[in-house]
């Protein structure tokens, strides 16, 4: 039977559109853009062609966290019509990315041609991988929500702490009464001990049940570990830098376990992206 769902899994996302996950925060400052760019790394490591996406917008965190400049942006493709695969830069382990600019802030502004432009491009581009994250700005304005609801998945960025655990609470009541059906990760970084992100997560699970009526998914637990700070001044993925490291580890784990999760393929979707992008720019 898995082996059943692997292979129709992968046709799914081969012959139909990759997967899309949107990875948000409720709020700033809780590792998202860290956890985006390791993650889809350790997705590339383990043989899915993954494209990651910069979409928090004015902040180029990618771009940081891997020590390089980008020839072009989002924006080029709606300013210059630029081809967007001419925009993929790549990075660790072949890791493909592209970055936001600050186009998508008005993206709901653009002329029809503009946007006809960039959903032709982007279906173009895309078919050729698994996943596509993106990493998308704390905060639940209309612009966030809308590439959040487009998606297939959406991972939410949380630490143990009050006030994130808080957010991340609020940003997925956002989601949820928008789009009940949107399937909920929530991964717990910065954890001190593996059992209080364990008592962290589940806790955070019962009251999202219990006052959403939304049962999320638990993707894991990241341990709060020296090596990400180190990682980040190096500006090296920490994967790369210490791929022993605790924290690099977790990650590994994750990752297994999130590709090894069974699939019901009667709730796959029949829409892609670009398709649903386009309905909420049309009620926009």
């Amino acid at each position: 039977m898995h082996d059943q769902a692997e292979y129709l899994r992968h046709r799914y996302l081969n012959e139909e559109q990759a997967k899309t996950i949107a990875v948000v925060s409720g709020k700033g400052g809780v590792g998202k853009s860290n956890t985006a760019l390791n993650f889809s790394l350790e997705m590339q490591k383990k043989g899915k062609n993954v494209l990651l996406i910069d979409l928090d917008v004015g902040m180029g965190n990618i771009e940081i966290l891997l020590g390089k400049s980008s020839t072009y942006s989002i924006n080029d493709l709606f300013n210059e019509f630029i081809p967007l695969h001419d925009m993929i830069e790549l990075g660790p382990y072949n890791l493909s990315y592209i970055t936001g600019g600050s186009s998508l802030q008005t993206i709901f502004q653009l002329d029809e041609q503009k946007l006809n432009y960039f959903y032709t491009q982007y279906n173009q581009a895309v078919r050729k991988f698994d996943y596509i994250l993106f990493d998308i700005g704390a905060g639940s304005s209309y612009n966030n929500l809308a590439f959040i609801r487009a998606s297939d998945e959406c991972f939410i960025i949380t630490t143990p702490e009050p006030t994130a655990i808080t957010d991340g609470y609020s940003m997925i009541k956002h989601i949820v009464q928008r789009q009940a059906e949107m399937p909920i990760y929530v991964l717990m970084n910065r954890c001190e001990n593996t059992k209080e992100g364990a008592q962290m997560l589940e806790k955070f699970k019962q009251i999202v049940h219990q006052f959403l009526q939304h049962d999320i998914y638990k993707l894991g637990m990241l341990p709060d570990d020296k090596t990400v700070q180190k990682a980040v001044m190096s500006q090296t993925p920490y994967l790369v830098y210490n791929p022993y490291a605790a924290v690099s580890k977790a990650m590994s784990d994750i990752v297994t376990n999130y590709l090894q999760s069974t699939v019901d393929l009667n709730e796959l979707t029949t829409t892609t992206f670009i398709q649903r992008l386009k309905q909420l720019l049309t009620k926009r």
